[in-house]
């Protein structure tokens, strides 16, 4: 998981293993609780590569997903690997797992009591939001390739405009489909509120432009006032070099 706060606290990246058997009773009925309620959203409201992503790696209600099952479809499907982690990751480190086709997971479950809302990432976030994508070829070479060149962002306004990037489309994006625009972002995903305000009156919803979305602000403790929607997925590849020589960042040696 990202750390995108600004003034966050330096933090060194620490990988761990997923102990699928030490999940409780308790830890899958809350993902069960929380599946049931986004996926009877998500079927209206999602983007439809996700919800064949979903399904393509297994998803399902009955218990927290093993990362292990997860990432030998993954493997087949995109050579992506969903790798556990305790907790946030500083940007430059997240950045080298992508550039390598990996994807830091947090494996916690967040308690019942605040099912509706977690300021830590945790798996229904990490592994419902944004691992189905990762099935998609196209989203799955524009994250790698986000990756390639955020590693080599060096001055802050470099990091903090792949950071943009990467909110206003891995976190944030919607994307129109069949005429309608849905949700792909992992926030707007994993979270009912999220998802309802960016597709209601109150979001102003943006053409997809690199040069918009580096210009644009954000806060990642309220409900956005502006989100970008993009065409087709595999339009987010050729951005992230556009960003790159947007943001001046140097090419690979």
């Amino acid at each position: 998981m990202l750390d995108v706060t600004p003034k966050a606290a330096p933090a060194e990246p620490h990988f761990v293993t997923q102990d699928w058997h030490a999940y409780t009773g308790e830890q899958h009925d809350v993902w069960r609780v929380l599946y049931e309620r986004r996926m009877a959203d998500l079927r209206v409201n999602g983007s439809d590569v996700y919800l064949r992503g979903a399904e393509r790696i297994g998803l399902c209600p009955d218990c927290v997903p093993d990362l292990t099952v997860v990432n030998e479809k993954l493997r087949a499907l995109t050579d992506w690997q969903a790798t556990p982690v305790s907790g946030f990751l500083p940007a430059p480190e997240f950045f080298r797992c992508l550039a390598v086709r990996r994807f830091p997971t947090t494996v916690t479950v967040r308690p019942r009591e605040q099912l509706d809302y977690l300021p830590e990432p945790d798996i229904f976030h990490d592994v419902f939001g944004h691992v189905p994508l990762h099935a998609s070829p196209a989203f799955a070479d524009y994250l790698q390739r986000f990756g390639q060149i955020a590693c080599r962002a060096e001055r802050e306004e470099q990091i903090q405009g792949m950071a943009r990037l990467f909110w206003f489309t891995v976190e944030f994006g919607l994307v129109r489909e069949e005429g309608r625009v849905k949700a792909y972002g992992s926030g707007l995903i994993s979270s009912h509120a999220d998802c309802a305000h960016a597709l209601g009156p109150d979001c102003e919803r943006r053409p997809f432009s690199v040069r918009a979305v580096l210009a644009q602000r954000f806060a990642i403790d309220r409900m956005q006032d502006v989100l970008f929607v993009v065409d087709t997925f595999g339009l987010l590849f050729h951005a992230a070099q556009e960003a790159a020589e947007a943001l001046g960042i140097p090419p690979a040696v």
